[in-house]
């Protein structure tokens, strides 16, 4: 007779909230039992399975950072519709004991996971809605929005440039403290300056800003060739990155060739608004693998990779700054 125990198999939800785990640990959570609390373990915690108020049962999983409730995590069993699981999280971010300490009485962040799929909630942002993402983000990512939400001067601080005291750069503190998040800040952009553009080009940066101040983010511009659609791109990532404070930008092309001549246009581009070049404000770099190191001057507001479909050719463009802070976002 066998003395071997049968071994129980997992629940799909289960299995959901192993790959949970292991996600979350690899975007640098503490992830804990509610049997073994410790929230001061590191920057970002997570607790599983963790009681709310009376008539908002338990989530299956809340997270702290510094020290104080951010958010929540709600798993479900992999190939699930996760875009009906957004009114469950939202009660679970309202329901949370009076005694805790938190960052909102609302808890401003909340995902939706089944271990394979992903979707975020940004509560602080204007019309908030999931969408959704590739990882959990790092808990020093989030940190960054808590702070910014709290000050949107830090997000002003952080994007200038070496050439703070011009007219321009004034502007361009202005527009970053207009809002306490990305969205909130495309809603308030500078007006276009159109010298040097043509119509199209004005026609395209105009409709694109306000597609993304709309938070409807997936856009499409379609121009003849030579119509200067590189130069329309570089011109409104420069807009992003200066007057809403975007943090990343991801440019890619097919071919070798073509990120020669986009890293050439990026370098030689010059702003309007006062004069520099593209690469005299922003680190421009040439990578040669699909790795993304960090940059010699951290702290980037925004990167842009250029990937080609043989060799792996790359692009990054990164915030230069005298931080040595790399952020995740």
């Amino acid at each position: 007779m066998s003395n071997q125990v049968a071994t129980v198999p997992l629940t799909p939800e289960q299995k959901a909230r192993k790959k949970i785990d292991q996600l979350l640990e690899k975007a640098g959570w503490i992830v804990q039992s509610r049997d073994e609390v410790n929230i001061q373990a590191g920057q970002g915690v997570v607790i599983r399975e963790f009681p709310l108020k009376t008539g908002y049962g338990a989530v299956d999983y809340l997270f702290y950072i510094d020290g104080k409730a951010a958010g929540v995590i709600e798993a479900k069993p992999k190939g699930w519709t996760l875009t009906g699981v957004e009114i469950q999280s939202d009660k679970y971010t309202r329901g949370l004991p009076d005694t805790l300490p938190t960052w909102a009485a609302i808890l401003p962040f909340s995902y939706e996971s089944t271990g394979t799929e992903t979707r975020f909630t940004n509560g602080l942002e204007p019309d908030a809605r999931s969408r959704q993402v590739f990882a959990f983000h790092r808990p020093e990512s989030l940190a960054v929005i808590l702070a910014e939400a709290a000050d949107p001067a830090i997000s002003a601080g952080a994007n200038q440039t070496d050439a703070g005291e011009s007219r321009a750069a004034e502007t361009n503190v202005t527009y970053l403290a207009s809002g306490n998040t990305l969205l909130h800040r495309l809603r308030y952009l500078p007006p276009l300056e159109e010298a040097g553009l043509w119509r199209a080009q004005i026609t395209a940066i105009q409709n694109l800003e306000r597609s993304l101040a709309d938070n409807r983010p997936r856009s499409l511009i379609q121009m003849a060739t030579g119509s200067g659609k590189t130069f329309t791109a570089i011109t409104s990532i420069y807009r992003l990155i200066k007057f809403a404070g975007a943090r990343r930008v991801l440019f890619l092309v097919d071919r070798g060739n073509l990120a020669d001549q986009t890293l050439k246009e990026f370098q030689q581009f010059v702003s309007p608004y006062n004069n520099f070049k593209f690469s005299e404000e922003y680190i421009i770099q040439r990578l040669a693998s699909n790795t993304t190191p960090p940059p010699a001057s951290a702290s980037a507001r925004c990167s842009a990779c250029t990937p080609c479909s043989r060799g792996g050719s790359w692009l990054r463009k990164t915030r230069k700054s005298r931080s040595t802070t790399w952020p995740h976002s």
